[in-house]
C-alpha cells in the first residue's frame, strides 16, 4: 500500500532497521495490558516510577504520529501497522532492558485479541478453542517476562470513559456499542499463551493496584 499511503513506506524502513534476531536483556521486562479505562496509563507510569524503569508503549512513538492515518484505512491494513509496532518496540525493548527493568504498555496480546474479536463474527462460540495455535505468542518476537491485564466491570469502565471524555478510536467505540465484541476481546485476552495474563483487578483505589501489581511483579520476576 506503498503507492497511495505515503506513511507505509515510513514504518516500513523503520522496520528494515531493527535487527533480525534481538534478544531480551538480564533485566524484566513487563507489559500491561487492558481495556482503555481501566487504568493502564497510570498504572504503567506508576510502576515504572516504582521500579525505576523505562516506559515504551505499542505502537512506538516513532509511529505512533501515524496511527490516526492508518485508523481510518481498511482492516488489513491497519492490523499489519500494528502488527510492525510489536516488531518495532522489540527493538527498543531488547536494547533498554539491557540496562534497566522495561514496563510495556501493551504489546502482542492487543493486537492479536482485537483482530481476533473483529474477524470472528457471531458470539463467543465462533471464537477459536482454547490452546488454538492462534492464541500463541508469535515464534520471531521477543518474548516478555510477565504480562498483566487490569480488569474492571463494564459499567465501571464506562463511567471512567464518560468521566475522561474520552477520544475514541473506531475499536472503544465498538466495545461500548457492541457488548458481544467487548466479550470476544476479554475472552480472547484470557486465553492467550506463553505467556498467558496475569489478571488483575484494577477496581479498587490507585496506591492498592499499584500494591498488587508489583507484587505480582515480585512474585513472577526473579
Amino acid at each position: 500500500c506503498t503507492s497511495f499511503i505515503p506513511e507505509a513506506r515510513a514504518v516500513l524502513d523503520l522496520v528494515d532497521q531493527c535487527p533480525e534476531q534481538v534478544q531480551k536483556g538480564k533485566f524484566p521486562v513487563i507489559v500491561i495490558e487492558g481495556l482503555d479505562a481501566t487504568g493502564k496509563t497510570t498504572v504503567t507510569q506508576s510502576v515504572s516510577d516504582s521500579l525505576k524503569a523505562v516506559l515504551l508503549k505499542s505502537p512506538p512513538s516513532c509511529i505512533s504520529q501515524w496511527r490516526k492515518v492508518f485508523d481510518d484505512e481498511p482492516t488489513i491494513i491497519r492490523r499489519a501497522f500494528y502488527s510492525l509496532g510489536n516488531y518495532i518496540v522489540a527493538s527498543e525493548i531488547a536494547k533498554e532492558s539491557t540496562k534497566s527493568p522495561v514496563i510495556v504498555d501493551r504489546y502482542w496480546h492487543s493486537t492479536a485479541t482485537y483482530t481476533i474479536a473483529t474477524e470472528v463474527s457471531g458470539g463467543l462460540q465462533h471464537l477459536p478453542p482454547a490452546h488454538h495455535p492462534i492464541y500463541q505468542w508469535p515464534r520471531d518476537l521477543l518474548k516478555p517476562d510477565l504480562v498483566l491485564l487490569l480488569t474492571v466491570s463494564p459499567k465501571e469502565r464506562m463511567q471512567r470513559i464518560e468521566g475522561r471524555g474520552m477520544e475514541r478510536t473506531k475499536e472503544e467505540a465498538e466495545l461500548e456499542a457492541n457488548s458481544i465484541f467487548r466479550q470476544k476481546v476479554e475472552v480472547s485476552y484470557q486465553r492467550m499463551e506463553s505467556p498467558g495474563c496475569h489478571v488483575v483487578d484494577a477496581s479498587p483505589s490507585r496506591e492498592k493496584v499499584l500494591q498488587m501489581v508489583l507484587s505480582e511483579i515480585q512474585n513472577n520476576c526473579n
